[in-house]
């Protein structure tokens, strides 16, 4: 069976304490704790309180994920900036500090996974000197995964300068490092890739940490509720149980926290039902064949 989770960006006017209340009584398996001013600001938290949020997590029996996708959590004017492709040094420093400091909060909160992404390209950058940017900038992040024992769950994102898979591809090639995987959204491969987006994912289920689940209508990226798009889920779901998939999958609908209680349950049952189905039999999909 998958492992489901969902992402406290969906449940902004929720405490991060009743966010955790919620999820355990409607049977999640885990939780993707976005760090930002509302819910676990990076900054101000302190030890005794990352203590108490692992004991919370434990009796509710959620494993925890830490994500850094916080839209203001670095400038309160420029949404996701600085990233690590911004062209001044000092500005990238900021964010590789940032994704340091998530590494810590993971360890402390029993988080196996961060999830982070490349961001966006400024304006008369060249592509060229963004990818340097990102791979310099990358590499102390990932050291310092190594030196925790946490994966990096890295995520293509639309509109930034690593989007699709096959640039994910190329990143990889470039890095060797034990601690980098893939943070696959379920809704970006039907605004990024081609059709069917099962094969899509098939192609690099062998490099996922870390899943997240939205749905998505003629190819927007706006993360839909699970039902209210186009996207077929079963084959993807049958790819990720075929394959061996142990992470978490988690729901990331950061657009709806004015419903999350009503979305929390949905979710969760629309999931499973989908689960249920992709039982029923191959539909064609393929395992990754291990290397002899």
């Amino acid at each position: 069976m998958l492992r489901y989770g969902y992402i406290t960006n969906g449940l902004a006017d929720h405490t991060l304490e009743q966010a955790i209340e919620l999820l355990g009584q409607h049977r999640y398996d885990g939780i993707g704790i976005t760090l930002d001013h509302h819910h676990l600001d990076p900054q101000q938290v302190s030890d005794a309180q990352l203590a108490n949020i692992r004991q919370l997590l434990d009796e509710a029996g959620l494993e925890p994920v830490v994500e850094t996708g916080a839209r203001f959590g670095l400038d309160p004017a420029r949404k996701h900036w600085p990233s690590l492709v911004s062209d001044e040094h000092g500005d990238r420093q900021r964010r590789i500090d940032y994704y340091l400091r998530a590494i810590e909060i993971a360890g402390a909160i029993g988080a196996g996974t961060v999830s982070l992404w490349s961001g966006i390209a400024e304006q008369g950058i060249e592509s060229n000197r963004c990818r340097d940017h990102l791979v310099a900038s990358l590499t102390p992040v990932l050291v310092a995964a190594e030196q925790q024992a946490v994966k990096i769950g890295f995520e293509p994102e639309p509109g930034m300068v690593i989007e699709n898979l096959e640039q994910w591809r190329w990143l990889r090639g470039e890095i060797s490092s034990s601690a980098l995987g893939l943070t696959v959204d379920l809704g970006h491969l039907a605004v990024t890739e081609q059709p069917p987006f099962h094969e899509s994912l098939l192609a690099v289920v062998a490099d996922v940490v870390n899943v997240h689940i939205d749905d998505c209508k003629n190819r927007v990226h706006e993360h839909l509720p699970l039902g209210e798009g186009e996207i077929d889920f079963e084959p993807l779901l049958q790819i990720l149980l075929e394959n061996g998939y142990r992470g978490l999958a988690l729901v990331e609908l950061s657009r709806d926290a004015h419903r999350a209680p009503t979305l929390v349950e949905q979710s969760i049952r629309f999931l499973k039902e989908a689960e249920d189905r992709s039982r029923g039999g191959s539909d064609g999909v393929d395992r990754v064949e291990e290397p002899s």
